[in-house]
């Protein structure tokens, strides 16, 4: 479906384009939801099930199939909950806010998506600082943007490559730095890079910083791209350390 839209809308960057793509997404993203909730219910009930065989299994197998099982509950659990706001996205963000550790988040995002790298030759790199402090934030949403800022990394690589994720604090801001070798942001597009169903790669419908930019907004921060000196692109997610209160 996403095809679809994004072969019928092109690449027009014009103002009543832009309009006719969000009024289409908005659509799109409530057909997604429904479709989405009915089978992550069945596979939520089914992993359920799998856990209560775990209890007749032998100690040993027990042991190796529980760890997988709670990744698996946990992804299960992220995806509802992205599911849930998903309609969200064309508005203003409701955010569940709480203290969030930056560090878990990228080391998380990364272990996530290090199998997918390394399957493609590409090497997925985490540089925390030590002592990073928690932030307000939702962990979800969070998560989400990351996710899809590595994701469009990998793509870029496409093969035998790096993606590094550095954390820093600039002032009253917390800084997560997403670096690769690939090809870098190509100078005539990239005023568009931000626009849903825009995309120069292979890979992908071009809603991934589409989604990441309006959930780092959401947290009343900022998503820049640039390109690196030696090579490659710099997408750069952007958090006030303080930000202001959500209204309720």
């Amino acid at each position: 479906m996403e095809s679809i839209l994004a072969k019928a809308l092109g690449q027009d960057t014009t103002p009543s384009a832009a309009e006719e793509k969000r009024d289409l997404l908005e659509r799109l993203l409530a057909r997604l939801a429904h479709e989405i909730r009915n089978p992550l219910s069945s596979l939520d009930v089914h992993v359920q099930l799998l856990d209560e065989d775990l209890t007749v299994l032998a100690p040993a197998m027990r042991d190796q199939l529980t760890p997988r099982l709670q990744i698996i509950h946990g992804e299960l659990h992220r995806l509802e909950s992205i599911v849930s706001q998903f309609l969200r996205l064309t508005g203003p963000s409701a955010l569940e806010v709480e203290e969030v550790d930056i560090s878990r988040v990228v080391g998380h995002v990364c272990d996530l998506l290090r199998p997918e790298a390394q399957a493609r030759g590409i090497e997925v790199v985490a540089l925390l600082p030590e002592a990073l402090p928690k932030i307000s934030a939702d962990p979800v949403r969070l998560t989400q943007a990351l996710v899809n800022l590595v994701i469009n990394a990998i793509q870029a690589v496409e093969r035998n490559g790096r993606v590094e994720v550095g954390v820093s604090i600039v002032g009253e801001m917390l800084s997560v730095a997403v670096r690769d070798n690939g090809p870098g942001v190509p100078a005539d597009k990239a005023a568009a890079l931000f626009d849903p169903f825009f995309t120069t790669k292979k890979e992908g419908h071009g809603l991934g910083l589409w989604i990441a930019q309006q959930i780092v907004t959401g947290h009343g921060g900022r998503l820049v791209a640039q390109n690196n000196d030696p090579g490659g692109a710099i997408f750069t997610l952007v958090l006030p350390l303080n930000p202001p209160a959500q209204p309720s």
